[in-house]
């Protein structure tokens, strides 16, 4: 029997310490220092059967390395694809995390369930028959996957070797636990030691692995921060639970953009790939209504058109309130102070509420011109014409500054039917024959003289 040995871990960050100390020097926090048990002996993680896969590591010229790209591995899901750079890298591992019940369960079964290869979605919290009642309400054909329950990762890499299948998917990371380690499961080390080896296991058989993560109440990956390093891509699935759609972003992805953008609305069936975000961005109202404008910009390679909505009052207390959804709130200082400078709109006595539709945060600086334009409507109370767009970027002087892709930007206001869209007098347009009509400003003066008259 080999020497078991005590070490103490931080619970925030996953920093090691040989006795207890009441703060972190790592990350700083207070109290998250814990006592864990580790057994050092000779470990048996994953052994590949094959021979082949096992890879003698040696140095080679850079010249002599094959770099012929892989082939992605579909995964019938259009957003998803988008997010990842084209597919699943075979051999790659993927974290997803998320707030509790905003649908990562649901997601990864729905996806598993489509695939054209063999599954196997390992639980670690919930049974099978729950599983399966899930799995009839979002489709009925599932005759590629494989549930299993399971924690105990030899046990689990026992089973993929019966089955061998093309992917593997964990639900979730914290729920695993190693025999070669004498903690609960949850805790630093077994979320370590767990994730070793499955890139250990994916990386000699090439097979993708995708693994569901808890978040912490501040937002971040449950675990050591270790966790994020060593898997290749961490995609982050948000929205608020009240309402029906989803986002899907890329924190870190070795393999593609960390860009872009996937939308999902969450149905009684399942989540529906939303492939028009302006559908949900844009509001459909009746009646024209002052302090909404909306704006062009881009999430990766796509176009977004979004309603900046904004609500400008007379101050009741002493101090004027500045609120922002969406938007960087020291930005909306930026312009309001730039608009009482420059352009010689008294706003400091008023009240500026801003808010971006859709639920979404956009860090965009093409939208500031769309940002003044709500502003100066609530303001004014005028509302914009209808079919007006903006992309433009406003400097501290009061100029309007060019924005990137910008013919990408019109093309997309143009294919929504809006037909003015505001500019920069800077932007290179090399778009030609273009039915919408480009207006080029060069400051704010000029735009609120376009608006209002």
């Amino acid at each position: 029997m080999s020497k078991v040995k005590t070490s103490f871990f931080c619970q925030n960050c996953g920093a090691q310490y040989a006795k207890w100390q009441g703060q972190c020097n790592s990350c700083k926090e207070w109290n998250t220092i814990a006592e864990e048990i580790i057994q050092k002996e000779e470990k048996s993680v994953w052994k590949s059967a094959s021979s082949e896969t096992k890879k003698n590591s040696k140095p080679l010229k850079i010249n002599e390395i094959d770099s012929t790209q892989e082939v992605r591995m579909d995964t019938r899901d259009g957003e998803l694809n988008r997010v990842l750079g084209g597919g699943i890298v075979p051999g790659s591992l993927i974290l997803l995390g998320g707030e509790p019940g905003i649908g990562k369960s649901t997601l990864l079964l729905q996806i598993s369930l489509k695939l054209p290869y063999k599954t196997l979605y390992v639980s670690g919290e919930e049974s099978q028959k729950q599983i399966k009642m899930r799995a009839e309400r979002i489709t009925t054909n599932g005759d590629n996957c494989y549930i299993l329950t399971e924690t105990k990762t030899q046990n689990i890499f026992r089973q993929i070797q019966e089955i061998e299948p093309e992917i593997v998917i964990i639900d979730s990371i914290q729920t695993l636990h190693t025999e070669y380690i004498e903690a609960s499961p949850g805790t630093i080390s077994q979320i370590r030691e767990t994730t070793a080896e499955l890139i250990k296991f994916a990386k000699e058989t090439n097979i993708p692995v995708i693994l569901i993560g808890h978040i912490t109440k501040d937002g971040n990956i449950a675990g050591p921060k270790i966790l994020e390093h060593m898997v290749d891509t961490v995609l982050q699935f948000e929205g608020d639970r009240n309402h029906v759609y989803r986002i899907l972003r890329s924190l870190k992805n070795r393999f593609g953009s960390t860009a872009e953008l996937g939308i999902y609305e969450m149905l009684g069936s399942g989540l529906r790939e939303v492939s028009n975000p302006s559908e949900i961005l844009i509001s459909h109202k009746d009646a024209t209504l002052s302090g909404t404008a909306i704006a062009s910009t881009l999430e990766g390679m796509r176009p977004l058109m979004i309603e900046i909505q904004a609500l400008v009052s007379t101050a009741v207390y002493g101090t004027p309130q500045r609120s922002t959804t969406g938007y960087n709130a020291k930005r909306l200082n930026m312009i309001l102070a730039v608009l009482e400078k420059r352009a010689g709109f008294r706003l400091g006595t008023k009240d500026v509420f801003l808010n971006i539709t859709g639920g979404i945060s956009i860090d965009d600086p093409a939208i500031d011109l769309a940002v003044v334009a709500a502003i100066l409507s609530s303001n004014e109370d005028i509302p914009i014409g209808e079919g007006y767009c903006f992309a433009g970027e406003v400097g501290l002087s009061g100029e309007i500054r060019p924005v990137n892709r910008v013919d990408q930007r019109i093309q997309e206001a143009e294919k929504l039917g809006f037909s003015t869209i505001f500019v920069s007098k800077y932007n290179k347009i090399s778009l030609k024959n273009s039915f919408i009509k480009i207006r080029l400003v060069a400051k704010i003066e000029d735009v609120a003289s376009e608006l209002f008259g």
